[in-house]
């Protein structure tokens, strides 16, 4: 079989260190390749080579006669003033409205991605950046290709989504090369994977359990007992291998040979231990919404939502995207106050809320200086770690640990943003999509260290496999009438979640009159801007009226400056106020 793409003793640098060294593959007819590696180790370059992109510094690029392709990559961009239609109908010589809507591949994919409620006449120049990204997978998977090379396509998606995305790669048949961390649509797409390591690429049959256990095996054979006993692969597959049998229905290894690595492997966490050891820092309240609404103009995004959380609960919140998942998670965190009903927080909980906002921090200041900021050493379960260990385990060698924030990418600063939280020693986390930006080994390291966590957990996050892996139950924002006070909680976990969305696009929908749109999509993104100023100038009156209280202190024995000082702290506290009150009057309009 001749190969649609082949890379022959292909190199490419930048800066000293190559990112591929000399290599050679090919990608056939049929093949899905799911490509796998560290952030920063090659895995755009690789497929920017593949895709004709950038040129090789050495080796040679071929490609088979007319090959027809398609390329989404986090560089993509549309075409300045372009529509939805423009973008994904125009090309297809699809015009009228009828016309569209009557194609069942244009509409199955329009709504597969969540792109009809944007309407087909948005312009792109208004949509935040996972809207225009799903608009321009859209604009690949419309048309007829015999190889398409993504990168990181589920980025965006909800679990819905990435569900969809899944069963129309499995049945469209054409060749795919995809770059992606999550980790349930490899296992589910891939036939072959590849990992980027070192500047060579290594070629592994199936997908994410079969690497995994190739992986395990690589370690057993280079490893001491004692070494072997602390391998995450070992533990990954363990997990894996102990699953459901949805999860590990198809794996091609040897079963008597993963059986026999797993044999000594406990199973990931002792959930008896945890919860009794989280009972007693926790006690018996932890965070409790009584009767909560919060309102948006004429949108309602909660409505009379009591949920009680306990010592050492590990909840996993799913929802198709807008249905208030990050509303939920302020609310919980205290960051969002309702506009009904009240927030309970227990008097021993020390919370920490991991947002998808990146927050800014000095510049100068260097990655294990960031760290050593909250403290020097750490005690996460059984497991005591200094600063530097703990950055070390998110990707951070000790060579890295000098590099100046400045410096860092986004990937490097989410993976700073989550050690800094676990060098608080919460007992209570909210996660808010916390594998956006971090690698597969990233994730196996933040998985081990919640297994010997002994706290509450809420994770929302579209990546089935971490939810699964870390919580112990599964709770949905469901907008079919079923969840009493907003959620509910499913025994099934995430396929009863799917099993129920199923059901609900499938029964009848009465006629109703149309319903004017809450917001256009060029309010929506004027309100996301709004939204990053008012938050930084909270920031700055929140540090500015703290500077105060402690100016207040000081001059406790000069009367005028006491009068000059509280005067000023009262103008910023109703300024501080009124901020809030218009940030609550927005927030939200995006999601």
């Amino acid at each position: 079989m001749v190969n649609l793409v082949n890379l022959e003793a292909v190199s490419k640098s930048y800066g000293m260190s190559p990112l591929l060294d000399t290599v050679s593959l090919g990608v056939g007819a049929g093949d899905r390749i799911g490509v796998v590696g560290l952030n920063g180790g090659g895995k755009t370059t690789l497929l920017e080579l593949l895709a004709g992109l950038e040129p090789p510094d050495t080796g040679r690029v071929s490609r088979s006669r007319d090959l027809r392709q398609a390329v989404v990559t986090q560089r993509t961009e549309l075409a300045e003033g372009s529509t939805v239609r423009h973008s994904v109908l125009d090309p297809l010589g699809i015009t009228a409205e009828h016309e569209w809507a009557a194609d069942p591949r244009a509409r199955g994919i329009l709504e597969g991605l969540g792109i009809t409620a944007l309407g087909v006449d948005a312009p792109v120049a208004t949509m935040s950046g996972g809207e225009r990204r799903r608009v321009a997978l859209a604009a690949a998977l419309v048309q007829e290709l015999d190889l398409l090379i993504l990168d990181e396509p589920t980025n965006h998606l909800d679990v819905e989504g990435v569900r969809w995305l899944a069963d129309h790669l499995l049945g469209r048949g054409t060749a795919l090369v995809v770059v992606t961390h999550d980790r349930w649509f490899l296992d589910t797409v891939a036939t072959n994977t590849w990992e980027v390591v070192g500047g060579r690429v290594e070629q592994y049959e199936g997908g994410y359990a079969d690497w995994v256990f190739a992986r395990a095996e690589r370690a057993r054979l280079a490893a001491t007992l004692e070494e072997k006993r602390r391998n995450l692969a070992r533990k990954e597959l363990a997990w894996l291998r102990r699953g459901p049998p949805a999860r590990t229905s198809k794996p091609r290894y040897r079963i008597e040979a993963a059986e026999a690595l797993i044999a000594d492997v406990p199973p990931p966490r002792d959930s008896v231990e945890l919860l009794a050891f989280a009972r007693r820092r926790l006690g018996r309240t932890v965070l409790e919404l009584e009767d909560v609404s919060v309102t948006l103009g004429s949108r309602t995004l909660v409505d009379g939502l009591t949920w009680r959380i306990g010592p050492g609960d590990r909840i996993g919140l799913v929802g198709v995207n807008g249905s208030g998942k990050t509303t939920v998670l302020r609310l919980l965190a205290g960051a969002l106050e309702p506009d009904a009903g009240k927030r309970v927080q227990g008097q021993t909980v020390r919370l920490a809320y991991l947002s998808q906002e990146l927050h800014d921090l000095p510049g100068s200041l260097r990655v294990l200086e960031a760290v050593e900021e909250i403290a020097r050493r750490v005690t996460l379960g059984k497991q005591e770690m200094s600063a530097s260990q703990l950055a070390e385990r998110f990707g951070f060698p000790a060579a890295r640990q000098w590099t100046p924030l400045a410096d860092l990418s986004g990937g490097e600063r989410r993976r700073l943003q989550l050690a800094r939280l676990l060098m608080a020693e919460p007992n209570v986390l909210l996660l808010d999509e916390p594998t956006n930006d971090l690698d597969i080994d990233t994730l196996q390291q933040l998985e081990d260290l919640l297994d010997g966590w002994p706290g509450t957990l809420v994770v929302v996050s579209h990546d089935r496999y971490l939810v699964e892996r870390v919580c112990d139950a599964v709770y949905a924002l469901l907008a079919d009438g079923t969840s009493a006070g907003g959620v509910t909680h499913l025994p099934g976990g995430i396929e009863e979640y799917l099993a129920r969305r199923d059901s609900a696009l499938r029964a009848p929908t009465p006629v109703a009159a149309p319903k004017p749109a809450v917001s256009s999509a060029a309010e929506q993104r004027a309100a996301r801007k709004e939204l990053a100023k008012l938050e930084r100038r909270l920031d700055a009156l929140t540090t500015r009226e703290a500077s105060l209280h402690g100016a207040l202190a000081e001059a406790a024995t000069d009367a005028s400056r006491l009068l000059e000082l509280d005067a000023e702290l009262r103008e910023v506290v109703a300024e501080k106020s009124a901020v809030e009150q218009r940030w609550l009057d927005i927030a939200d309009v995006a999601e």
